[in-house]
């Protein structure tokens, strides 16, 4: 590291830090993360020869710092997730919600995509239960570099630890030389997730109904205001009857929404915010 890079962070250039955050994404850091946010950026400085956090911020939010926008907004963002996290979530999609889905492709989202494990669990899970072609999967996340992550497919051997050994008989290659230790998901079921970026504060145009979503460990984030906002967006685009799934330790109590909790975490629409969009062709 530069010596002349001062790593203290002023309690105001936090709290800015914090409102861009916010802002852009919804999402709310608290004040005890002060250390988070400068162990996350402070090479960001470095590398871009800033000599603290409030040169570093005035250059973020000038007009020439627009990339560097959304490299600040990657490094905030990116959660840690593994294979087949929750593992009930994946049992009840297999023997309970596929099996009474009658629309064929069924479509799923996996609306936190972060650096793949979790699409790529559901894409093993679809592949098993319907086939090659009895499906579709989208996955979306705000950041761009663990999408880039995600669509390589490429993950060290200590992810696995949840994941079936059946699937990973099946869909993963152990690497091999330089790639010692890791594996890749096969190249056929990675050619059939569909990665895009994507806010979630924002809506999801032109990508039809949904039968399932998946967000979870998300809403954890937001505060009640910004979850009621990523919640409608996210309604209006399930078909009647479709599912949302959140993490178990995220509740939408207080929410005004047309959603029935079956189980916790578990919910499922018989309307539609938007009629209009329920009824699009997929």
């Amino acid at each position: 590291m530069n010596a002349a890079v001062d790593t203290q962070l002023s309690p105001a250039t936090f709290n800015r830090i914090r409102d861009f955050l916010y802002r852009t994404a919804g999402i709310i850091i608290g004040a005890e993360k002060s250390s988070m946010v400068v162990s996350r950026l402070w090479r960001r400085l470095d590398k871009l020869g800033c000599a603290d956090f409030d040169s570093y911020f005035a250059f973020v939010s000038s007009r020439e710092g627009a990339t560097e926008r959304g490299h600040m907004l990657d490094l905030l963002t990116t959660n840690e997730t593994y294979f087949f996290r929750e593992p009930a979530h994946f049992a009840r999609l297999k023997n309970q919600i596929l099996p009474s889905v009658r629309s064929r492709p069924v479509r799923v989202w996996c609306a936190a995509a972060s650096t793949g494990e979790e699409p790529y669990s559901l894409a093993m899970v679809l592949h098993d239960s319907l086939g090659p072609r009895g499906w579709e999967l989208l996955a979306t996340d705000i950041s761009g570099k663990v999408l880039d992550h995600a669509r390589r497919g490429l993950y060290r051997m200590e992810r696995l630890e949840q994941m079936p050994p059946e699937y990973l008989k099946r869909y993963c290659r152990r690497g091999v030389d330089e790639y010692e230790g890791m594996l890749v998901i096969d190249r056929a079921l990675r050619d059939q997730v569909r990665f895009e970026q994507h806010n979630l504060l924002q809506p999801l145009e032109d990508q039809g109904g949904f039968d399932v979503i998946f967000l979870r460990n998300v809403l954890i984030y937001f505060d009640q205001h910004t979850k009621q906002r990523v919640l409608e967006h996210l309604v209006a685009e399930l078909r009647p009857g479709g599912w949302i799934i959140t993490g178990h330790c995220e509740s939408l109590f207080g929410l005004k929404l047309p959603l029935q909790q079956l189980s916790p975490s578990i919910y499922r629409c018989e309307t539609c915010l938007d009629p209009q969009r329920a009824r699009r062709p997929a």
